[in-house]
């Protein structure tokens, strides 16, 4: 008989909208599950997008949440893996092990990821973790940490030290992974590097400090908003601008008029103009790193195809950093412990659950560089 634990939660319910809180249900796990306790989850863009329509999803209502960390609290009968009382990261791209991009270590392009946004179990497409008033409830990436408790696949979830704070390794998850990774892996950053970071989120944050970690001479942060220009020093930014035209300018003044070595694109919400600038600010054999996300349909970019052609410039798109997330979490740790990562400056306001809607109204308004909850 299937059994079930009753778990406060954030739901939302219809798009457009806001995450609601409720009273879900979730399942025990199965073989090859845990049930997470959930101690902090942030609160990243992305979920965001769904509560906007940017993001269509297969099932709503849908508990959202995949930046969590917690401690496990059941596990399904057979699973080896993990023990009751473990400290879990949850990631939010699944790592099967047995595909093609898994065979080739790049399990950020997994093939169980393409059931991301179903809401369902990622190999039953009819099978559901989750229940609100005795109807199926979608989970976010598998993974729901919205909510008290939740059950998923190990193929999700990585073991971390117990005497490090979850409330910080929760960031490992998406922000810090996404934008460190974008700096080192998508971008290529080098020495001596002068580099452009468009949006100082979370993993804009992310990004600097993988820009600095690397050795870049010149990171020149771009946004609109005040206090995040003023902010964006502490994790590693050299200059900070308004506008994409006077950053992409002073590259230009440090590299005889060629432009910036890279781009990184890490703005809440992706727009067409953000590529035509960001490829714009690239110096010959440039490369611009495309991490943020828009609306999932087409858009019209305006590009110059001949410069790009000729210039030699490399548009990339970036997922969770373009590294696999079995082998981010521990390299984040590593830099966590050795006091490398800027985990808590990151964290500029902490919510309860029942707050997350506000969380993100805040966030839009620009008051967070990244926010988290944290369970009680």
């Amino acid at each position: 008989m299937t059994t079930y634990r009753k778990s406060h939660a954030s739901v939302l319910r219809s798009a457009p909208g806001e995450y609601e809180p409720c009273v879900l249900e979730v399942e025990d796990p199965r073989p090859g599950e845990i049930m997470v306790r959930m101690v902090a989850v942030g609160l990243c863009h992305s979920d965001d997008h769904i509560t906007t329509g940017d993001f269509p999803v297969e099932m709503l209502p849908m508990c959202g949440g995949h930046e969590g960390a917690g401690v496990v609290e059941k596990v399904g009968e057979g699973t080896t893996q993990f023990d009751i009382g473990d400290h879990v990261v949850l990631t939010f791209l699944p790592a099967c092990g047995r595909c093609l991009w898994c065979s080739r270590g790049m399990q950020q392009l997994c093939d169980a990821g393409a059931y991301a946004l179903t809401g369902s179990r990622f190999d039953d497409p009819t099978s559901y973790r989750m229940r609100l008033d005795g109807q199926p409830c979608g989970q976010q990436l598998g993974l729901s940490a919205f909510s008290e408790y939740t059950t998923v696949s190990v193929q999700s979830a990585y073991k971390v030290p117990k005497d490090l704070p979850l409330n910080r390794l929760c960031l490992l998850g998406c922000a810090m992974g996404t934008g460190w990774g974008t700096a080192v892996n998508a971008a290529g950053v080098k020495p001596g590097h002068t580099v452009i970071v468009m949006g100082l989120g979370g993993v804009g944050a992310a990004a600097v400090q993988g820009a600095a970690h690397a050795g870049a001479a010149n990171i020149l942060v771009v946004d609109p908003v005040a206090y995040k220009r003023e902010v964006a020093p502490v994790f590693g930014a050299t200059e900070v601008f308004a506008t994409m035209d006077e950053a992409a300018e002073r590259a230009r003044s440090y590299t005889n008029g060629q432009g910036a070595d890279s781009t990184m694109i890490t703005v809440g919400r992706m727009e067409p103009d953000n590529l035509s600038e960001a490829v714009e600010s690239i110096r010959k054999g440039g490369t611009v790193a495309m991490t943020s996300m828009g609306a999932f349909q087409p858009e019209k970019v305006s590009l110059d195809l001949s410069m790009v052609t000729l210039m030699q410039k490399t548009i990339k798109g970036v997922i969770y950093g373009n590294w696999s997330p079995f082998e981010a979490v521990p390299s984040m740790l590593s830099l966590y412990a050795g006091g490398q990562l800027k985990t808590d400056e990151m964290v500029t306001r902490t919510y309860a659950l029942d707050d997350i809607a506000q969380g993100y109204r805040d966030m839009k308004q620009g008051r967070n560089i990244r926010s988290i909850v944290e369970f009680g």
